[in-house]
């Protein structure tokens, strides 16, 4: 009996590391890997900001991955144009937010780009607005 379970295993557990593997580039686990030192060269952001959280938050409201504004293994470079758009991005949100009275951030990363680099600056033509796929066997 455990012969025949064993090759099922290995391909399961196979399959599972390399979906691992690939979520964190090459180091395994689910989450982005984060510098293990604190952040340095912040512009816009506040020293006391919680770093992994907000560049979770702006991975979500893009659908991109943190190389599409930083450099592969230094965080800190500045040698992508991306980041310096996204610095100027959210100087103009917290302007924005800047003018309502009640204090809360109502315009944020998503509020324009709702998981997508590029966001949309028209709406779709009539009628051709995409419709959600269907879930495989329905």
């Amino acid at each position: 009996m455990w012969r025949k379970c064993t090759g099922g295993v290995a391909v399961c557990v196979f399959a599972c590391a390399i979906g691992l593997f690939a979520q964190r580039g090459g180091r395994g686990g689910g989450e982005a890997a984060f510098p293990a030192t604190p952040p340095t060269n912040l512009r816009v952001l506040p020293a006391d900001a919680n770093i992994r959280q907000t560049m979770t938050a702006f991975r979500a409201a893009l659908g991109v991955q943190c190389n599409y504004c930083h450099v592969q293994g230094d965080f800190a470079s500045d040698d992508n144009p991306k980041k310096n758009t996204a610095r100027n991005m959210l100087r103009i949100a917290a302007d924005l937010n800047a003018g309502f009275p009640d204090g809360k951030g109502h315009v944020t990363c998503y509020t324009c780009h709702h998981g997508e680099a590029k966001p949309k600056t028209e709406p779709p033509a009539p009628g051709s607005e995409a419709k959600p796929a269907r879930p495989p066997g329905r």
